[in-house]
């Protein structure tokens, strides 16, 4: 049987099982055999051979017919059906039930008058007389080539529609009218009067987080940084929108906030906040791939603590409004960004938590943040909830940030390491929560201030920094404003050194005989 025709069979199969048969309105008696290969007997009365069944039909313009379908498997006839069948032209006055194709898979034939499909025959030749058949029924089993067209094409097809939607998302993912995710529900935030109507298009991803992941996008004529948060890290989305919109929070060392935005909906929500992009990337890439001169790490350092020290500060007069203080609870050098001039820019507020005079800072938990750069009374679970206990967990890991700065400078006599992250050396990439605690609080190590920085007048100033910063008391930690006079200190050493210098370089050209000197450089 063709498609067509196999369809249709299945169909008036349908229609015969449920009771339904159609038919004209004169009756039409046709054999009736059903195959049920889970039968074990070999009875008549149980396989179905010498039943009749009537067939009629109410329509005036359709024909009743008799048909017969089987199988010749090596010279044995298994009969698969007999039944009545509705109105075909191919079964118009056929007095014998005959199969005219070459060689068919299942062979069937129709035709008219009662019982007419009691006997069948094949005959592909007119010439050659009629082969008459037997009903000795056998399970018929499906071709290797069905099977693996039926396995293989849903998965082809699934395949291709998952490729397809990927395709769309990728290159397609264009812009839609800013909606604002409420900050409490159920109200409304107005939509952003940055981003307003223009369009945003996806274009590239550039990290991943925690939280989600960052997208290079373009606005316009301008690219721009998407960070997008699933639905279950809602929360982090809801307080990193609200810190970027706490009065005073523009400043040119915190990243700068265009809008959040919302797409889709239930389970498939996305949650957009859209920031100033920066081609450099973070702190941590960037040191990667590159060592720093001392002009380099001074600028990074000096921008970085004057951002953290602004974060830090309640300033009640400033123009825009009560600026609080805020820590930022997950500071690192993966949540430091550099610009293109390398000045730095602090981001990623989703842990950071505001201090208000006479307003409790919220159900917080103590015991946030990365392990690697967890103060020892993070890691101990000890904190003192109070505004300051916060902002010296944040110094500790500003004199890790430092640390790494100092690592990567190339300005003291002495090889420069290839990048390490702090306590890389002593714990690995991946340290558990049980490493730190070892490490941090038992054994009080801390990374190694090598012996030639002590050398260099300006990273001898940053290594008795770092150290105040890192110290295990937490009361004895500088504050963020402290350290960018410290860093800025570290460039008047410089300046004074710089006659030194240059009688170094006249020694080296004269030949001069003048006690030798330690070159700053």
């Amino acid at each position: 049987m063709g498609p067509a025709t196999k369809l249709a069979f299945s169909v008036f199969l349908i229609s015969c099982s449920s009771g339904a048969i159609l038919g004209r309105s004169e009756t039409l008696k046709c054999a009736y055999y059903n195959y049920n290969p889970s039968s074990s007997s070999s009875s008549d009365s149980q396989r179905g051979i010498g039943r009749v069944v009537n067939c009629t039909t109410q329509e005036k313009d359709k024909r009743v017919h008799c048909f017969a379908t089987w199988k010749n498997n090596s010279g044995v006839v298994q009969v698969v059906k007999q039944d009545c069948w509705l109105d075909h032209p191919n079964c118009y006055d056929r007095n014998e039930c005959v199969e005219e194709k070459d060689a068919p898979e299942v062979f069937f034939c129709c035709c008219e008058g009662s019982l007419c499909n009691d006997r069948f025959f094949y005959r592909p030749n007119r010439s050659q007389p009629p082969t008459p058949t037997t009903n000795i029924p056998a399970q018929a089993r499906p071709s290797v080539l069905t099977t693996l067209m039926y396995s293989l094409l849903p998965i082809m097809a699934i395949t291709a529609i998952i490729l397809l939607s990927f395709w769309m998302y990728r290159h397609h993912k264009l812009a839609y009218p800013p909606v604002l995710v409420p900050t409490q529900e159920p109200g409304p935030l107005p939509p952003s009067p940055v981003l307003g109507p223009k369009s945003l298009q996806l274009l590239e991803i550039k990290a991943r987080g925690r939280f989600g992941c960052v997208w290079k996008a373009q606005l316009i004529s301008e690219f721009v940084a998407v960070k997008i948060f699933p639905i279950q890290h809602r929360q982090s989305w809801q307080n990193e929108y609200e810190i970027y919109n706490l009065s005073g929070m523009r400043h040119e060392n915190l990243l700068q906030f265009f809008g959040a935005e919302k797409r889709g909906s239930n389970m498939e929500l996305e949650l957009w906040l859209v920031t100033a992009y920066h081609e450099r990337g973070s702190l941590t890439d960037y040191l990667k791939a590159n060592v720093l001169s001392w002009s380099e790490l001074r600028l990074i350092a000096q921008s970085m603590s004057r951002g953290l020290a602004y974060l830090h500060e309640d300033i009640p007069g400033h123009k825009d409004g009560h600026k609080p203080a805020i820590a930022h609870r997950d500071f690192k050098s993966k949540n430091v960004l550099l610009k293109s001039n390398l000045t730095a820019c602090i981001a990623d507020f989703g842990l950071a938590l505001r201090f208000e005079a006479g307003k409790s800072p919220g159900d917080t938990h103590g015991q946030v943040g990365t392990r690697r750069y967890m103060a020892p009374e993070v890691l101990e679970g000890a904190i003192n909830f109070q505004r300051d206990a916060f902002l010296r967990i944040d110094m500790y890991a500003l004199g890790l940030v430092l640390w790494e700065l100092a690592s990567r400078c190339k300005a003291a006599d002495g090889p420069v390491d290839e990048y390490m992250l702090p306590f890389e050396e002593e714990v690995g990439q991946h340290p558990s929560l049980e490493d730190m605690q070892d490490v941090v609080v038992h054994k009080k190590l801390r990374p190694l201030l090598r012996e030639c920085w002590q050398k260099h007048p300006g990273l001898a100033v940053l290594c008795e920094t770092i150290e105040e910063c890192w110290d295990h008391e937490a009361e004895a930690r500088l504050s963020a404003g402290c350290v960018e006079e410290r860093v800025v200190q570290m460039q008047r050493q410089m300046s004074a050194t710089a006659p030194e210098e240059i009688v170094t370089v006249v020694t080296m050209v004269t030949n001069v005989d003048y006690p030798p000197k330690e070159s700053s450089l």
